[in-house]
């Protein structure tokens, strides 16, 4: 008798799907997307409404090819794709390509790979819903439009294998707008002055910061002299307080998490990059082998912008923080959260664990390393939520010091008096905030005279902005519109891979490359890689899945003005010429510069002296640490699935390799070779594990 087929996208997914609902369903995966449009061509008939031209990868016939023999063998098929537009995009090319002996295909959604969720889902199939694959059909055909219209410019222009991105150009654009304001900035001076100072000799002194004069005023302080005039009143000045008060105060925990929080958690706590968090969130969710229990499902669906919580799991987490720390820890109901941003689907569920009770140490030995370190983060982040407020006393202390003039100095302190949920969690910051006084001030009342023990007169000066890193660009693109929590990840993934902008120390900078793209892009383009465009035509995507809007609509405002700029560009665009970056190397023919040159296959290094020498060499990023095998260079590498390892120069001749980053100094035990292991470093000859070297 012939089963019930299940198509997911992932052998992961399908076993833990497998585990829940038996034998009576045969499990399949489709790896992702079984068709696309096509690579070597636009594949979008833009004259006759956008019609895209989907094709079937090479890579993917055996796979589809398995899935028609399943679809033609199964009772009937119901599609488990993701709960996002992807997914639903997923589904629907599974039916068309597949659907030729009339079978009859089902959509079951779940947001979470549960015993409960998936039964109920697969008690409520539905039909496939167009809106939302038109959604994603317009998303896809929009960046196409933009990808292959504009990037033949580029390199025509500029160089070859250059590309543009609808989303991506506009990100690169926000780092080098930053960067612009950066170099521009000016820093201006200003002076702070502290008091210490103190009720009797025997009391405890405390410090007090000037803050203006008693009348109201701010000081302006922009330069010594006028520090040196204040400071020379304040030192014969009489100080009294004018003031004193506390109040209480209470910190109330952050939401579960959503896509982009979760993002920028990880990437301010784990140093995750948004990539890795997404693909490590992705296995979680999918589920994981925990012994004897089978492959079970730890997270709730990763790609959100809701913080909906089900009332099933705050009950679970309520009894949980009852039990665990007692009823003073507990909110006398449920903290409910609510999105403000539009666009946020409130159908949908926050990113938190499938069950509180499921603690990350019980099941530790289970997760690699990062793995857990992410189902910590999630999970915590989900059972704070629901913890007791934090509680504070915070004291102000107004003091006035007399003398030609009146000058008010101000003492704050906040001191916890309850940790609430801070017991557990306290979200991490992107900013350096201003340290307050964290314990409590001596005891002191309003009228009390006070003497003066020292004043610090303290020059500063204005900073520039921080350039963006991963949590705050994530935070931007979110705040600002642009892209959705799909993206967010391969946005950040692609301007680095393109070249557009590195990482230096954690923070984005616009590469050479990157500025001149942006800034030709801004010249011909500006509407593409403005940002108030870029979150419009988010919006035209929502109002498709809502259906309040047709795609061929979309699209046709989007390209109208689209067509006049490509044709404005193709006429006017002068070719730039981007200088070659200059290596250590010489030719080893005839003695010039070797220099970085891009071709259809990527960096390569050739001779200066081109065409006269046509020398080349492989490019290979240098780590500046010898091969332990053989004394040769260890570079950087790239595997054929797009992961970075480090490898010897010599190959093949020398095989060594190792996934992680070697470090320059050596083993302090055995003289071995180090390599980074998260925030530590091991030794790849010894035991040795210890604090890695500042690289």
């Amino acid at each position: 008798m012939s089963r019930k087929l299940v198509i997911v996208e992932s052998p992961a997914k399908a076993r833990t799907l497998g585990k829940i609902l038996g034998k009576a369903y045969s499990l399949k995966a489709s790896l992702g997307h079984i068709r696309d449009l096509p690579r070597s061509r636009l594949g979008v008939d833009v004259e006759h409404d956008f019609e895209p031209k989907y094709v079937v990868p090479r890579a993917k016939l055996k796979t589809v090819n398995e899935l028609k023999k399943a679809v033609k063998d199964a009772s009937s098929v119901y599609l488990a794709t993701d709960p996002d537009r992807e997914g639903e995009a997923i589904a629907w090319h599974l039916a068309e390509v597949t659907n030729h002996h009339g079978a009859s295909y089902q959509r079951v959604i779940f947001h979470e790979i549960t015993d409960a969720a998936v039964k109920d889902a697969f008690k409520n199939p539905r039909q496939l819903d167009m809106h939302l694959v038109n959604a994603q059909q317009a998303r896809r055909v929009l960046d196409r439009l933009v990808g292959y219209k504009i990037s033949p410019l580029l390199w025509k222009n500029i160089r070859r294998g250059l590309s543009a991105g609808r989303v991506q150009s506009v990100a690169v654009k926000i780092i080098v707008d930053r960067e612009k304001e950066i170099e521009n900035f000016v820093a201006e001076e200003y002076w702070t002055i502290d008091a210490e100072l103190t009720r009797t000799v025997k009391d405890d002194s405390f410090r007090a910061s000037l803050v203006g004069i008693a009348g109201g005023a701010k000081p302006d302080i922009s330069n010594q002299a006028t520090a040196d005039r204040i400071t020379g009143e304040l030192e014969t000045a009489s100080y009294r307080i004018r003031d004193i008060g506390t109040r209480k105060a209470a910190r109330h925990p952050a939401p579960p998490f959503i896509t982009s929080t979760l993002q920028q958690e990880a990437s301010r706590k784990l140093r995750f990059t948004a990539k890795q968090t997404m693909a490590i969130a992705q296995q979680l969710y999918e589920g994981l082998p925990l012994g004897a229990e089978g492959s079970v499902g730890l997270i709730t669906y990763m790609r959100t912008d809701s913080t909906r919580v089900a009332a099933s799991a705050l009950a679970e987490t309520r009894d949980f923080i009852r039990e665990k720390y007692g009823s003073n820890y507990l909110p006398p109901k449920a903290r409910v959260f609510t999105r403000k941003a539009k666009g946020a689907q409130e159908a949908h569920e926050a990113i938190r664990p499938t069950s509180t009770r499921r603690e990350p140490e019980l099941i530790k030995k289970y997760l690699d390393t990062r793995q857990f370190r992410l189902y910590e983060l999630i999970w915590k982040r989900m059972v704070a939520s629901q913890m007791a407020a934090a509680q504070y006393d915070n004291t102000s202390v107004d003091i006035e010091a007399s003398n030609h003039t009146r000058y008010l100095l101000r003492s704050t302190s906040s001191v916890n008096t309850f940790p609430g949920f801070m017991a557990l969690y306290s979200e991490g910051k992107d900013e350096v905030e201003k340290e307050e006084r964290s314990s409590p001030l001596p005891h002191l009342e309003k009228g009390d005279p006070l003497k003066l023990l020292d004043l610090f007169p303290e020059q500063k000066f204005t900073q520039p902005p921080s350039r963006y890193t991963e949590a705050t660009l994530v935070k931007a693109l979110e705040k600002w519109g642009i892209g959705r929590p799909s993206t967010y990840a391969p946005i950040l993934s692609t301007i680095q891979d393109r070249d557009y902008v590195s990482k230096v120390k954690g923070s984005f900078q616009p590469t050479e490359l990157g500025t001149l793209v942006n800034d030709m892009l801004d010249k011909y383009f500006p509407w593409i890689v403005n940002i108030k465009f870029t979150a419009r035509m988010e919006t035209y995507l929502d109002d498709i899945a809502s259906d309040t809007m047709t795609w061929t609509d979309a699209l046709n405002k989007f390209y109208v003005d689209f067509d006049k700029s490509l044709n404005k560009a193709s006429e006017r665009m002068e070719k730039v010429k981007l200088p070659d970056e200059v290596t250590d190397e010489v030719c080893p023919n005839c003695g010039k510069p070797m220099v970085v040159k891009v071709g259809r296959f990527g960096k390569f290094i050739a001779c200066s002296g081109y065409p006269e020498c046509k020398t080349t060499k492989p490019y290979m990023v240098k780590v500046g640490v010898k091969c332990p095998e053989c004394a040769g260079e260890i570079i950087q590498r790239v595997s054929k699935k797009k992961r970075t390892f480090y490898g010897c120069s010599n190959y093949p001749e020398c095989k060594f390799t190792s996934s992680t980053k070697p470090l320059s100094r050596p083993c302090p035990e055995c003289g071995g070779l180090l390599v980074s292991a998260g925030k530590s470093a091991r030794c790849l000859k010894c035991s040795y594990r210890g604090k890695p070297e500042q690289e």
